[in-house]
């Protein structure tokens, strides 16, 4: 694998199965998982948001990773969510994915204590330093409420263990300096920024629409390095009434993915609480945008 993409391209941030009555469904998440890596998937992020980290335990994360690692085995990359708001909890959380089978670490900047920057390197050194593995940072601001600061980019890239960023700052500008002056892999964790952070020297994307999606929005980085860039937009254009749905209409999207992979038979189960099912509305619309998207990319 390329240095600048640690992890490939294709990362999917898997949902977490549940039962019926909301338990953990680690066969349905083996199942889901070697679909996912047989529909073009580099890589499976496990208990990031969209796998609903915050209502899972760390028993079951720590599961999750070792069932999915059993099902995929080395046909894809396991990067495992383990990020908290304290850095004692996230360096259990890490030390625990290593021990289970993990490639790699997403590491979210701590949440609503808003540490200043400083701190924020502190902790990314410290859950680094912690494991063997190659760590993804995570920098999204609108919902930590702290951003990654470029300087302090700048600086954590010396880190021998810290080897990407899953971006959704939305400041292309300020990722497009750190990609130049850094060996940082970039992944866009923005579904609608992801050929516009490939086509400055980004990696790839960390994508929840590619639960339901993925050989479609691989297609357009496939494109792209043809290279055609005029059929990357056009395949990009055809992706986007999915991708407002899923992840701009207000409803979350692991709801979103859950509703459409039910729908398609595939593993997924209810989502925890305090998320909410679909209503009949936003359910109607998924399923029209999703099935006027496949015959459109085929």
């Amino acid at each position: 694998m390329s240095p600048s993409q640690p992890f490939g391209r294709a990362l999917c941030a898997m949902i977490t199965p549940f039962t019926a009555d909301g338990e953990l469904d680690l066969e349905g998440a083996q199942r889901l998982a070697a679909h996912l890596v047989d529909a073009g998937c580099d890589g499976l992020v496990l208990s990031g948001t969209t796998g609903e980290s915050p209502t899972t335990t760390d028993t079951e994360k720590t599961a999750l990773v070792r069932a999915v690692a059993e099902a995929v085995g080395d046909r894809a990359h396991l990067v495992a969510g383990v990020g908290s708001a304290s850095t004692r909890h996230t360096v259990e959380l890490a030390r625990s994915a290593e021990s289970a089978g993990a490639d790699g670490l997403l590491v979210v900047t701590p949440y609503y204590s808003r540490p200043p920057q400083e701190a924020v390197e502190a902790h990314f050194r410290t859950v680094a330093d912690a494991t063997g593995l190659p760590v993804m940072l995570y920098d999204i601001p609108g919902r930590t409420g702290t951003r990654i600061g470029t300087g302090a980019l700048l600086r954590l890239a010396g880190h021998p263990r810290i080897a990407a960023v899953k971006d959704c700052a939305y400041d292309l500008l300020g990722s497009t300096k750190v990609i130049s002056r850094t060996g940082l892999a970039y992944y866009s964790g923005c579904e609608e920024l992801n050929l516009p952070l490939y086509a400055v020297g980004g990696s790839g994307f960390v994508s929840t629409v590619a639960n339901v999606a993925p050989r479609q929005l691989r297609a357009v980085l496939d494109a792209y390095d043809t290279p055609d860039p005029a059929e990357a937009a056009r395949l990009n254009r055809l992706n986007t009434p999915l991708v407002e749905l899923m992840m701009a209409s207000g409803l979350p999207g692991t709801v979103a993915a859950k509703t459409l992979l039910g729908a398609a038979g595939l593993p997924s189960g209810p989502v925890r609480e305090p998320l909410l099912p679909a209503g009949r509305a936003a359910v109607d619309g998924l399923l029209g945008a999703y099935a006027e998207l496949l015959p459109a990319a085929g």
